[in-house]
């Protein structure tokens, strides 16, 4: 097999690998998202706020590639179930934060630490040098995957959709 091939191969493995444990960790979430009561996309962006912390809704739409009107939906949703709070910034008081409410956060938390436990026994099989180059390619492949979307979402825009269809079907070859 030639160099070329096996790279294509490789890359190939590399990116059905990825595939396969986002589609596992998107299903982990849904299940505990399905516990807490609120969608999916929701328990997504919970997720950053409990990583990240307090932040404005822009923020929180740059990291998700969410428009700032879909983040109020989702703010409003994840406010009522009671998992964030919005707070004043104290010095202007027009803008807002979401913030995390750390005691729902745990009730739903608990369930993730049966994978954080899972991780860090995959972890403990790489020397240190090898983490820092996963992390730097997952770092590199979330900006790629999110600037990704953002065009995505530019071309389905670009898009003519047809009237009473979500999304617009496949045009005849002439």
């Amino acid at each position: 097999m030639s160099r070329t091939k096996a790279r294509a191969v490789l890359l190939q493995e590399l990116e059905n690998a990825m595939r396969k444990a986002s589609a596992q960790g998107t299903m982990f979430a849904k299940a505990v998202a399905d516990r807490a009561g609120i969608s999916s996309s929701d328990m997504d962006c919970m997720d950053f706020l409990n990583m990240e912390g307090r932040m404005t809704a822009g923020r929180l739409a740059e990291l998700t590639g969410l428009t700032t009107g879909a983040i109020t939906g989702v703010v409003d949703r994840l406010e009522k179930a009671g998992f964030v709070r919005r707070e004043r910034d104290e010095s202007d008081r027009r803008k807002v934060f979401i913030a995390p409410v750390p005691e729902r956060m745990m009730e739903i938390g608990r369930f993730y630490a049966l994978m954080q436990r899972a991780m860090q026994k995959q972890a403990e099989r790489y020397t240190d040098s090898e983490l820092k180059l996963l992390l730097r390619y997952a770092a590199e492949c979330n900006q790629s995957i999110l600037e990704a979307t953002t065009a995505l979402k530019t071309v389905m825009e670009a898009e003519p959709k047809e009237k009473g269809s979500r999304a617009a079907k496949p045009r005849a070859a002439k």
